[in-house]
């Protein structure tokens, strides 16, 4: 016979949750109406908030993704448990001790959760540790450790601070003396196999625990402090396990949260020390990644915690990075995703290139605090580092400072900050703001008459992987070109009949102001159609085609819900809709090929020695573009 929670004892610990309470430890609500309150999905990436909980039901459900059920369906499907599981985890949330039965084959409720014998071996390992360092004589090296950078004992408490004993069993030994099989060990990540059995993982080092958003301990961070520690790695972290996933975690994140979520701002910094120097000097909204670097997962999770959606007041990240260049690489890193953010991002540099640790240390709780409050846009940091390679004593450097700043400019999310931000790099460099202007407009568009495809100029810099990711950054759909730019891509993916295919001819990728969009563009018009493909086989050739960084992109465009209503009768939008994108898209390519062609007039105009046939040529190239866009124009009208 099967072991299952008794019926009594589930139906009990779903009456006495708080679906909003469990959520809100995921999720940053607001009110939506009479009895509910919406935010932002966490099992799916979105901009405007569809999840929507209802407490007076016990439901949840949203609207962008489907996904919907009770509050133990909801941590099965966030924290990714069995029923059993679940129900376990809510019944210890509540102090609730359940009751099991003999009876049935199993079904959802069979078997015992493993997931929170996992997390109470990790309970009481953070107890061990912590005991050890105030009592243990063997961890001196790791007070002493704390006491140098002014964290005393009633200020390790709150992070669980702690020390693993240097003796290689004595985790396993007491955790088997608890109940705990040597298999619960091996997958809690607490200890490792050999050829003589279990082992410690983690011996002689000074330990932080790492929780969950509920505030579970699910992990370890842990410092080298002997230097006869056989493992020279300064830090060790726990291996990923099932309860542990190191690049949706963030450390601290069961302390900031209330604070992120009140303040709708988030502070990112580098290292457990830094985390703990940040909250003692009031800045009690910082956390820290986990041996890894910052990424899609963790945008996602405090984006929802600081309700980073539009049509509210813009949230606030703060990244604070070491002024050497791995802090330079991780900043750019950081600034390749901004556009996955409504929130506004900045990045803080401490003098002598000091982390929040140190800083507290030499100059006090102010000086952290003044880090944070006084961070640069981290659009002003990555154009910065990107000019600061280059020579701005010379012309060519001048130049190459031009060609490196545009993309970055014309990246912006809001189009009316853009003019300003460009008079001031124009400032940094040196140039004049319309030589930094015709650079940006040149940056890949026009191409005179009989000039051949588009390439890359010959003296421009590849892009190293940061710049790249930068390139395929999730569009800013605010911006109502853009937007258009996503609906016709949508149409294309998800209805491919439904535009004509001379598009393809009419509508180079250059036309696409986005520069993610443009080579999702790039990427549908180079797909060989087969006879007899299925949309899905459509889909999938284009994300094959599409560049690595662009492809969730494409994913996202084959799913997303166009603004328009479907014909019954084609089984796809309306036609004038779907001729109004196109036109629409066609229409900035031409303008900008004018606007390119009267610059290139205008330097010609002035350059005495200028080629008479060359300038005959361009006039003849402008004044055909000109008869499009007015024919283009007559036909919408």
């Amino acid at each position: 016979m099967a072991v299952r929670i008794r019926a009594e004892d589930i139906a009990a610990v779903k009456d006495r949750t708080s679906i909003v309470d469990v959520v809100r430890d995921h999720v940053t609500l607001r009110s939506a109406g009479v009895g509910s309150l919406k935010g932002l999905c966490p099992f799916h990436d979105e901009k405007t908030p569809s999840f929507t909980v209802r407490e007076s039901a016990g439901t949840f459900h949203c609207f962008g993704c489907g996904e919907g059920g009770d509050v133990v369906a909801f941590v099965q499907k966030i924290d990714h448990l069995s029923f059993v599981e679940a129900v376990e985890r809510l019944a210890s949330r509540l102090g609730m001790e359940l009751q099991r039965e003999e009876g049935g084959a199993g079904g959802p409720e069979g078997g015992l959760g493993r997931r929170s014998r996992l997390v109470e071996a990790h309970r009481i390992a953070q107890e061990f540790y912590t005991d050890l360092l105030i009592k243990s004589p063997d961890a001196r090296a790791a007070r002493d450790f704390l006491r140098q950078r002014d964290f005393n004992g009633a200020q390790c408490e709150p992070f669980g601070v702690g020390f693993s004993p240097r003796g290689g069993e004595d985790l396993a030994r007491l955790l088997r003396g608890k109940g705990f099989s040597d298999e619960e060990l091996t997958l809690a990540g607490l200890v490792g196999r050999g050829a003589r059995g279990i082992y410690d993982r983690f011996r002689g080092r000074l330990m932080w625990p790492i929780r969950d958003t509920s505030g579970d301990t699910i992990g370890f961070g842990a410092r080298r402090i002997f230097d006869d520690d056989r493992i020279e790695a300064k830090y060790l972290n726990t291996t990923e396990t099932t309860i542990y996933k190191k690049s949706q975690v963030l450390y601290g994140i069961d302390l900031a949260k209330k604070t992120i979520s009140k303040g709708r701002q988030a502070v990112v910094v580098e290292g457990y020390t830094d985390v703990m120097a940040a909250h003692l000097s009031g800045v009690e909204s910082a956390v820290a990644t986990c041996g890894t670097a910052f990424g899609v997962d963790h945008i996602k999770l405090l984006r929802r915690l600081m309700r980073d959606e539009p049509g509210l007041d813009p949230a606030r990240i703060v990244f604070t990075f070491d002024g050497d260049a791995a802090g330079q690489k991780a900043a750019m890193k950081a600034f390749a995703e901004d556009q996955r953010w409504t929130a506004q991002s900045f990045v803080a540099v401490a003098a002598e290139g000091m982390d929040p640790c140190d800083l507290r240390l030499r100059k006090g709780a102010e000086a952290v605090k003044a880090l944070v409050e006084d961070a640069v846009p981290m659009f002003e940091f990555a154009v910065r580092t990107l000019i600061a390679r280059c020579d701005l004593d010379t012309a060519e450097g001048r130049v190459q400072a031009m060609k490196v700043a545009a993309p970055v400019i014309n990246s912006v999310k809001d189009p009316s900050l853009r003019p300003e931000y460009q008079r001031t790099v124009a400032g940094w460099i040196g140039v004049g703001v319309e030589q930094l202007a015709d650079q940006m407009r040149r940056a890949g568009t026009l191409k005179a008459p009989n000039e051949g495809p588009r390439r890359r100029e010959a003296d421009a810099p590849e892009p190293d992987s940061a710049e790249l990711a930068a390139a395929y950054q999730m569009p800013d759909l605010r911006d109502p070109l853009v937007n258009a730019e996503a609906q016709l891509l949508q149409v294309l993916l998800q209805y491919p009949n439904a535009v004509s295919p001379d598009v393809y001819d009419t509508v180079p990728p250059e036309a696409f102001v986005a520069p993610a969009h443009r080579a999702v563009f790039d990427a549908i018009r180079s797909v060989v159609v087969t006879e007899g493909m299925t949309l899905v086989q459509w889909v999938d050739a284009v994300t094959h085609l599409a560049p690595l960084a662009a492809q969730p992109l494409v994913s996202a465009l084959s799913v997303a819900t166009l603004p328009t209503s479907i014909d019954a009768a084609t089984g796809g939008p309306d036609q004038r809709y779907v001729d109004s994108l196109v036109a629409r898209v066609r229409e900035v390519s031409l303008t900008r090929e004018i606007a390119n062609a009267m610059s290139l007039m205008r330097r010609l105009s002035s350059d005495p020695d200028a080629d008479p046939e060359q300038v005959r040529d361009v006039g003849t190239h402008l004044q055909t573009v000109q008869r499009q866009l007015a024919l283009l124009r007559e036909g919408v009208s």
